[in-house]
């Protein structure tokens, strides 16, 4: 479970939850000079940026999604993983425009042992929305909203829609209804209002803000302590080092 917006304001604001069972999942919020992420240990012993964001305004997640026999994973050579290509784009190995071109012209496919789709965002707020064996939306609107279940063929899911989970009305209501001036405040607002428990409870929430290039970021649903991490690249008055931690942020 995961909720995931891009917001079109003053700012340029991407909120995301990430909802996980610590059972099934190893995971741990790791900052880099150029990448902040929730890296997610593999069986070859490394934390991968699966969501996350770069320097250059890159932000990338992946969402769980109850999977099609379309969108398997097959190693083929015209077949890129869902999980591979969102790495490759929070790792600025990928810009949009490149990643738009693999899913025009390849098939995307799940990750060998996942079934997931993905929301990827740029510093301009273009976002893309990817579904294996559905399809991609490019979006550059007011705002963009994903969570578990699929837009692009809302008929592939619905029946896997869990009893009271009304995240993404929730979530849509509260951002049509927000300002042109929606703040980081704001969307921890809506994050905090669409927070997931036990057992696939939000572990880390975070906001990024195009305009400060700055990752803001709560753990554990502990949404009275807020951190701070700005881009060592950013050109901020307070600090080039970057890690904080900041009074609590009120919608």
């Amino acid at each position: 479970m995961c909720t995931r917006f891009v917001y079109h304001g003053e700012d340029i604001i991407t909120g995301f939850n990430f909802d996980i069972d610590l059972s099934v999942w190893n995971h741990k919020v790791i900052k880099e000079k150029e990448r902040f992420y929730i890296g997610i240990l593999r069986p070859d012993g490394r934390y991968h940026s699966y969501h996350g964001v770069n320097q250059n305004g890159n932000v990338g997640t992946l969402l769980y999604v109850h999977g099609n026999p379309a969108g398997a994973y097959q190693g083929t050579p015209n077949c890129v993983s869902i999980a591979d290509l969102t790495e490759q784009f929070i790792k600025a190995q990928l810009s949009f425009d490149e990643v738009l071109q693999i899913v025009q012209s390849k098939e995307i496919t799940y990750a060998p042992d996942a079934t997931m789709q993905a929301m990827l965002s740029d510093i301009q707020g273009r976002t893309l929305i990817i579904e294996p064996g559905i399809g991609y939306r490019e979006e550059h609107k007011k705002y963009s909203l994903l969570t578990n279940y699929s837009l692009l063929n809302r008929e592939s899911t619905k029946d896997f829609i869990v009893q009271g989970d009304d995240r993404y009305e929730r979530a849509l209501q509260m951002l049509e209804n927000c300002k042109n001036n929606f703040s980081i405040s704001d969307a921890f607002t809506l994050l905090r209002a669409v927070r997931q428990e036990e057992p696939w409870a939000t572990r880390v929430s975070f906001v990024y803000s195009a305009k400060e290039q700055a990752v803001y970021y709560v753990e554990n649903n502990c949404f009275d302590r807020i951190e701070r991490f700005v881009f060592p690249s950013a050109k901020q008055e307070r600090s080039h080092h970057a890690t904080e931690t900041l009074s609590p942020l009120h919608g």
